[in-house]
């Protein structure tokens, strides 16, 4: 069995193939369960165990099965480790034989950022130009570079509520040659914008609905349970709203936290990415769409299969 670093995924993995291998997974034969989540009973604040699977179905041209583990230990900033790691466990579909363990943390901020290219590729104007980028994390400068593969963005304004941070980032982006420059006017920026992606911890939302222009694209990633959310209910009002699975209607902030309100009805839900793919929808010059998504098994399973075939290629 081969394990597969954060810099070999890095190395073989550009986003418009990602965005491909995505759009075929939700077209395509795949099986993905509900993920498994469990508490893990330990002194000070408990930790959490989600486990991840999926598998190509018996029409899929490879067979493959995988398996996301990811741990979630609050404390372990203490022990100045991150909170949330992940390993990817890839199989033959015709064996079970163990083929790679991947890094998985690498691999979920991949596909996350090609999820919401792939939504942007139907439901973002073409001509969009401008982006606001909220949240300068981990997830950010994916985000940036997988929007940017499937729209002509010529402009990105970072914003993050440490400007320091958003900084940082702007001028490592730069030296890529991206026009990433940091902005500390969050409504102005998200008036002028043409797509504006989000990827925070927030608990309050972020981003005003009133503040959202005609035609823009608005890119919900980052709050990941019903305590959280980075738009307001308006937004979403205001919005045609698609989602990545069914399972972003009662997981993760935003959408489950306005359909769980009332805020907006169930028929307000436009459609989920199988839907998008299989059938892209008409988009309207002048309308508002909103995306959000909370994740998907599928994605892995789609991303370690890309990286796989590309590591044989390459080595």
């Amino acid at each position: 069995m081969r394990v597969i670093t954060s810099a070999e995924i890095d190395r073989v993995l550009t986003c418009p193939d990602l965005v491909d291998a995505l759009a075929d997974a939700f077209r395509g034969d795949m099986v993905a369960p509900v993920r498994h989540h469990h508490e893990i009973e330990r002194p000070g604040k408990d930790a959490t165990l989600l486990l991840m699977p999926a598998w190509t179905g018996p029409t899929a041209a490879e067979g493959f099965v995988g398996v996301k583990v990811v741990s979630v230990f609050p404390d372990n900033g203490a022990r100045s480790l991150p909170s949330v790691m992940g390993t990817y466990l890839l199989m033959d579909g015709a064996t079970g034989e163990p083929l790679a363990a991947l890094d998985g943390t690498r691999l979920t901020v991949w596909r996350t950022a090609a999820a919401s290219a792939l939504a942007a590729r139907h439901l973002a104007r073409k001509d969009a130009e401008s982006m606001v980028m909220v949240g300068s994390g981990a997830l950010a400068p994916f985000l940036i570079r997988a929007h940017m593969s499937q729209r002509p963005i010529r402009r990105v304004a970072l914003w993050n509520h440490r400007p320091e941070r958003a900084e940082s980032l702007a001028a490592q982006l730069r030296d890529e040659g991206l026009p990433v420059t940091v902005t500390t006017d969050l409504e102005g920026a998200v008036r002028q914008a043409d797509l504006v992606s989000c990827a925070t911890l927030s608990t309050a939302p972020i981003v005003k609905g009133e503040w959202l222009k005609a035609g823009a694209h608005l890119d919900l990633v980052g709050a990941f349970n019903l305590s959280m959310r980075e738009a307001d209910d308006e937004a979403l009002r205001r919005g045609e709203v698609y989602v990545d699975t069914p399972a972003a209607r009662r997981e993760g902030g935003d959408v489950a936290v306005a359909l769980k309100s009332g805020a907006i009805p169930e028929s307000h839900l436009k459609g989920d990415l199988f839907s998008i793919c299989a059938s892209p929808p008409a988009r309207a010059g002048e309308a508002i769409t909103v995306f959000k998504s909370v994740g998907a098994a599928l994605e892995d399973l789609a991303a370690a299969m890309l990286v796989w075939r590309r590591i044989g290629q390459t080595s």
